[in-house]
C-alpha cells in the first residue's frame, strides 16, 4: 500500500472497470479479480457499470472493510449537486461509502469556471464520510493550482495516464504532485507494449525483464517491468484483465527485485524520445 496525505492507505494495484469493461457487465470480472487477491476496485459513473461492480463485490464474499473502492464523478454531473450523484452511485454499488471519490475530468468545470465550487462540494462529501478520501483525475498542474488556491483539503490522488511515452509532460504533473503530497495513480501504464509495441522502449524493457528473471528465478514480462517502474516512483497502478494468470502476474510484481537506477534512467531516456497519449486527449 501507499499512504495518502489524509492518513488512509491505498493498495498499490487497482482493478479498473473502464476501458475493456466500459458499459459492460463487470460482475464476473470483479468477482474473479477479488478472489484472485485484488482488494482495490476502480470504478466511475462514466463507465456505466457501477451496479455490476457492486454485484461483483457482493458475490466475491470478501468483507467490505477489506476492500478499497473508488468511483468518479462524470464530466457533466447528472444531478444538481455532486453529493446527489455520489448518493446515486452508492445505491448502485450497494455501499454506504466509497474509499475514494474523484473528479473524473476538469474540462467541463473549468470551462464553466466551477472548478473551485466543485472542489468545495468534494470537501463536504469527505466531511460527511460518504467518501473517506477525495481526489482528482486527468488534472494538469494548471488545473490543480486553481483548486489548491482555496482548498482546505489537498486532493489525495491525481489519476492520470502515465507511462514512459508521456513522461515528457507526465513528469511535470508527477513532480508537482510529489511536492504537494498528492499520490499519482496511473492508468494505461502498459500502453508502450499494448498500444505502441515496437518502440524505442522495447529493448530496455526486455533487458530489464531478463535480469529480473535471472535474479528472481521466475519469468518476468515487459509489463511487469513497466509496473515496477511505476511502483518504484510511488505510483498506484490501475489495470484490467479478465485472465486470472495476468492478475496473478500483476500482483506478483511488487515482490520482484527492484530496478536499478540505470534501468530506471534508461526507461525514462527512451520514453522521452517518443510522445504517445492514448486517453483523455481533450483534457491535455
Amino acid at each position: 500500500t501507499f499512504s495518502l496525505n489524509d492518513g488512509t492507505e491505498i493498495p498499490w494495484l487497482g482493478f479498473g472497470t473502464g476501458t475493456a469493461l466500459y458499459n459492460k457487465d463487470s460482475t464476473e470480472a470483479v468477482k474473479v479479480a477479488i478472489q484472485t487477491g485484488i482488494t482495490h476496485l476502480d470504478g466511475a459513473q462514466l463507465y456505466r457499470n457501477e451496479e455490476s461492480l457492486g454485484q461483483g463485490i457482493k458475490e466475491s464474499g470478501v468483507p467490505r472493510g477489506k476492500l478499497f473502492v473508488t468511483t468518479k464523478l462524470e464530466e457533466t454531473p447528472s444531478a444538481p449537486t455532486i453529493k446527489a450523484t455520489l448518493e446515486t452511485s452508492l445505491k448502485k454499488l450497494g455501499l454506504d461509502y466509497v474509499d475514494l471519490f474523484l473528479i473524473h475530468s476538469p474540462v467541463v468545470a473549468a470551462k464553466e469556471g466551477k472548478l473551485k465550487v466543485w472542489w468545495k462540494e468534494m470537501e463536504e462529501i469527505k466531511k460527511e464520510g460518504l467518501a473517506k478520501s477525495i481526489g482528482v483525475s486527468n488534472f494538469t498542474v494548471e488545473y490543480l493550482q486553481i483548486i489548491l488556491e482555496d482548498a482546505t483539503v489537498v486532493p489525495s490522488v491525481n489519476q492520470i495516464e502515465l507511462h514512459p511515452y508521456i513522461w515528457d509532460t507526465g513528469s511535470k504533473i508527477y513532480n508537482f504532485c510529489k511536492e504537494k503530497g498528492i499520490v499519482i495513480e496511473s492508468y494505461g501504464g502498459l500502453s508502450p507494449i499494448v498500444r505502441a509495441p515496437g518502440g524505442t522502449l522495447d529493448p530496455v524493457l526486455a533487458n530489464a525483464a531478463e535480469r529480473l528473471a535471472k535474479e528472481s528465478g521466475t519469468a518476468v514480462s515487459s509489463g511487469q517491468v513497466l509496473s515496477k517502474w511505476l511502483i518504484q516512483k510511488g505510483v498506484v497502478v490501475v489495470t484490467t484483465s479478465s485472465k486470472v494468470s495476468r492478475i496473478k502476474e500483476a500482483l506478483s510484481t511488487a515482490s520482484l527485485p527492484d530496478l536499478s537506477a540505470d534501468e530506471i534512467s534508461a526507461i525514462e531516456t527512451e520514453g522521452l524520445k517518443v510522445h504517445k497519449r492514448f486517453f483523455m486527449k481533450h483534457a491535455f
